[in-house]
């Protein structure tokens, strides 16, 4: 098996992308790959901006995964600077083959080089499993998250 390239998306990556989105069933209820506009303008704004790092992972010029690492300024704990994983996707074709540790100890050495105390994530209640791997990782599940629905 060829090695993972993990690198920066491009415009070209973003159907891959949006397909990963929407293989799950989570994704499936809120992902449309059938109109790729809104998902096209999404990557403009983070591609200009500079504190996000959306990355896919490629094996024989295949997307087999994706995250996106946002970096977070803040005052709380002593101006800790936090990163925040979101989006961490592996293509089904992938699940089971160790690409989603490589992912995650990745968004670890890029936040550490971006100089960021903490690394943070949220994972819907209902993938069980994703929470299972993070544990493994080293996270913990230390905060109870909460969401507002504005559109």
């Amino acid at each position: 098996m060829t090695a993972v390239v993990i690198r920066r998306a491009t415009a070209t990556d973003v159907p891959g992308i949006v397909a990963m989105l929407a293989d799950d069933e989570i994704g499936a209820t809120r992902e449309n790959p059938a109109d790729l506009t809104p998902y096209a303008a999404a990557f403009t704004a983070i591609e200009a901006d500079p504190n996000q790092v959306l990355v896919v992972a490629e094996r024989n010029g295949d997307l087999v995964g994706t995250l996106q690492l946002t970096i977070v300024p803040g005052l709380s704990r002593q101006g800790a600077t936090r990163a925040l994983v979101e989006a961490v996707r592996v293509a089904s074709s992938a699940r089971g083959s160790g690409l989603g540790t490589t992912l995650m100890e990745w968004s670890i050495e890029e936040a550490r080089a971006r100089d960021c105390a903490i690394l943070q994530l949220t994972s819907d209640k209902a993938r069980t499993d994703a929470h299972r791997f993070y544990l493994n990782l080293g996270f913990t599940q230390s905060h109870e998250g909460f969401k507002y629905q504005l559109s």
